[in-house]
């Protein structure tokens, strides 16, 4: 392994060399970067027209990248299950959603941190109401 390294060393070649079990392989700076583009860079903005949507949305997340959702293009009862099976995925990934303004949700994988919390005026207005679901 070392006399390999120090034959591409000599010959210029620049590739990594990582270890995935007992298996090596090498991945280029360039592969690596395409890698990095696949994965965990993008904020994706998602209003989708019905249920079946809600798949890209998990698949966004899986890829760790944020999601914000915005629901108002859809009936409540359609915006409830959506919220659901997300609030499902989410966990499954340990992931975090917080909604940030009405029917308007961001979906963050486990590698994003996110700070503060948005207020809603609904909520001052309430002063204690029962709690109703807004989508």
């Amino acid at each position: 392994m070392a006399l390999s390294k120090l034959k591409n060393w000599i010959k210029g070649e620049d590739d990594d060399e990582m270890v995935e079990g007992d298996d090596y392989y090498t991945v280029s700076e360039s592969e690596a970067l395409k890698d990095a583009d696949k994965v965990g860079n993008k904020m994706i903005l998602l209003e989708p027209r019905s249920f079946s949507e809600a798949q890209a949305i998990a698949d966004h997340l899986k890829s760790r990248n944020s999601v914000v959702v915005n629901l108002k293009r859809v009936t409540s009862p359609q915006a409830k299950r959506i919220i659901d099976f997300l609030s499902g995925c989410i966990y499954a990934i340990n992931g975090n959603m917080q909604k940030i303004g009405v029917g308007i949700y961001l979906c963050t994988p486990k590698n994003v941190n996110v700070q503060g919390k948005i207020s809603d005026d609904s909520e001052k207005a309430k002063n204690g109401a029962e709690d109703e679901l807004e989508f």
